[in-house]
């Protein structure tokens, strides 16, 4: 019984260990791209990589769990070479994936994933084109001597021939045999990642806002076999018409500024200044409260619920309220893309979930960043669901705030952080921010994000004013958001701040609204604050994406890389909404409210005085979004 109890922990463990060894190995490879780097940021990559090389040495060892659970009672010569012949295997799998990962690297700019596959099966020679027959020579030789090196290590640890001596006592057959199983079982757990709501990814690795060291730490097995589970032809997908048509259509749906390709000098002479007139400083600093599942309903200032949000509906009186504004999408990482990257949700997917195209679009904290700002996230949840972490450090934030940066007496529901903590938390660091600052002046501005979770099922607040759950608690997160607007107004950064308010999506409430209705989609966003000229009320359609131009545009940054966000407040763009659904969109203008059903293949909404008229505007729109994905 011990000796296969050891043999089972060997293996795994010793997977662990060539997993880890990898990293240093790739960065002294890659030696001129971490130079500088320092000797804790090394262990650092191997710290953060774990949690990948522990999942993926589960997958590995199941195999051998169930091998070493019957050889308790079958034929050891047969086990035995199944046993080494799954080694072979795997020697040979391994030092495949990490030699190419290893050549690819330079050329690609991120570790293995199914693109190169993708490429090599759809074009075998113009995949190689590009490559000598020496480099080729070179590589089959590299993954030969490392196949044997990994197993010979093999051999020499966990391939002794005592391994598999068949047991003749019966009831400690059943015993090893309980003992084992129960072990392979509790492989699900590095597997998936823990017992969070989050399951292993990607994105659980990124720890710096040094993008190197974020691919250094990641398993680029792991990375292959996330990809090779969700990747898709992106660019087959919805072609609704010929390519130069969707182009004629997609280029009246754009920005000027993203027509133009406007320099960054040329782009603010532009800009007109009755288009900056909403803030009162040049740079003020941007806070984002993004609301869990709020709706335009919860609102009385927008026809909705009276004495719900109560405190948003006082603050719309001083503030800039958008009234005819649309949620993107109906989950939180498909608003969170749209909110803070100006990029589109997707129907058929979730691009969050795809770190090496989330490095590739732009996003308002890298802007912001590069104008000088400092970034920071706050959020009480687990920031590793659905790739989040990789989305934030890759999109520009310095500094990501979750739950595990709050004491576990205060993770006290399913998501994590109750509001009104994390929004303490926020508080206190801008009371010690005015304090460092002598109360008088900063370095430089800061953008910040806090995104809020305690209005989400099960509803379980530390707050009871309302009878209904679902509507008490929005009103748990409302009087949050007031109780910290209250508090921040009697600090000093108060007057050179703009604070953006806008839900992640619609979602509990109303209760049983469908997917194919307009009301699904209609969220309020509501900018207030001591550098805000308010009270104001804006009219024009638009929805998630398009708050990165018009932000930007406020601010007097560029925003020509946001193919699809547009300044609301320009007269010269276009001024519609968009949202999709699995497997629908939507495309909101004042003449016409329509909702697509691509799988149905038939309109689902046709409302307004031009019915039909958005059909070719948002089937154009969806096949450029898909194009962009797929190029990236």
């Amino acid at each position: 019984m011990k000796e296969r109890l050891i043999g089972f922990l060997k293996t795994y463990f010793l997977f662990v260990c060539i997993f880890a060894l990898q990293k240093p190995f790739f960065m002294l490879f890659y030696r001129p791209l971490y130079e500088g780097v320092s000797w804790t940021e090394w262990l650092g990559v191997m710290w953060h990589g774990l949690p990948l090389d522990l999942s993926l040495a589960g997958y590995l060892t199941a195999i051998p769990g169930l091998l070493f659970i019957c050889s308790v009672w079958a034929v050891p010569n047969l086990l035995r070479r199944i046993w080494c012949g799954y080694f072979i295997f795997v020697s040979v799998l391994l030092s495949i994936i990490f030699t190419v990962d290893l050549g690819l690297y330079e050329y690609w700019g991120f570790r293995l994933d199914a693109t190169p596959l993708f490429y090599f099966f759809s074009s075998p020679k113009d995949a190689v084109a590009s490559v000598s027959v020496w480099m080729v020579i070179g590589g089959i030789i590299a993954m030969a001597v490392y196949a044997a090196v990994l197993y010979g290590i093999f051999y020499i640890v966990l391939l002794r021939k005592g391994a598999f001596r068949r047991m003749k006592i019966p009831y400690r057959r059943l015993r090893v045999s309980g003992a084992l199983l129960l072990l392979t079982g509790l492989l699900f757990i590095p597997i998936r990642g823990g017992f969070t709501v989050s399951t292993m990814n990607t994105g659980k690795v990124y720890f710096s806002t040094n993008q190197r060291l974020n691919h250094a730490a990641i398993n680029p097995a792991f990375s292959l076999m996330e990809s090779l589970s969700k990747q898709k032809d992106f660019g087959s997908q919805y072609r609704f018409m010929e390519a130069d048509a969707a182009d004629r259509i997609f280029s009246g749906l754009a920005d000027p500024a993203v027509l133009k390709k406007d320099s960054a000098a040329d782009a603010l002479r532009q800009v007109p200044d009755s288009l900056r007139s909403l803030f009162t400083v040049k740079h003020p600093d941007v806070l984002f409260v993004i609301m869990e599942s709020f709706s335009s309903r919860l609102m009385t200032t927008l026809g909705g619920e009276p004495d719900v949000a109560v405190q948003l509906d006082s603050l719309a009186q001083e503030g800039v309220l958008f009234t005819n504004f649309y949620a993107n999408s109906f989950r939180t990482d498909r608003g969170l893309v749209a909110v803070l990257s100006g990029y589109p949700a997707q129907p058929t997917t979730s691009i969050m979930k795809y770190p090496r195209k989330t490095q590739s679009i732009p996003a308002i904290a890298g802007s912001l960043k590069n104008a000088g700002y400092k970034t920071k996230y706050y959020y009480g949840g687990d920031a590793d669901f659905t790739n989040m972490r990789s989305y934030l450090m890759s999109s520009g934030f310095e500094d990501i705030v979750a739950d595990q940066d709050f004491p576990v007496s205060e993770r006290l529901s399913k998501w994590g952080v109750h509001d009104h903590l994390v929004f303490r938390r926020l508080l206190d660091d801008l009371k010690m921010e005015a304090a460092d600052s002598g109360l008088a002046r900063k370095d430089a501005p800061h953008f910040r994000v806090l995104q809020t979770s305690s209005s989400h099922e099960p509803f379980e607040v530390p707050y009871s004013r309302l009878e209904n759950e679902r509507l008490n608690a929005f009103a748990y997160t409302d009087s949050c958001i007031g109780d910290f607007v209250k508090q921040f107004r009697e600090l000093p950064q108060w007057k050179n701040t703009v604070i953006v308010l806008v839900p992640d999506h619609l979602g509990a409430y109303p209760e049983h609204i469908g997917n194919l209705e307009i009301d699904r989609y209609q969220i309020p966003l509501l900018m207030v604050g001591g550098a805000v000229r308010g009270p104001r009320r804006i009219d024009v359609y638009g929805s998630q994406q398009d708050i990165a131009a018009t932000l930007l545009a406020q601010l007097s940054v560029p925003h020509g890389e946001f193919t699809f966000s547009k300044d609301m407040l320009n007269p010269a763009s276009p001024h519609f909404a968009f949202f999709t659904v699995p497997d629908a969109f939507g495309f909101v203008t004042p003449d016409n409210q329509l909702i697509f059903n691509n799988e149905a293949d038939a309109i689902a909404v046709d409302e307004g005085s031009k019915k039909g008229q958005n059909l070719s505007l948002g089937q154009a729109y969806l096949q450029k979004l898909y194009d962009d994905i797929a190029k990236r």
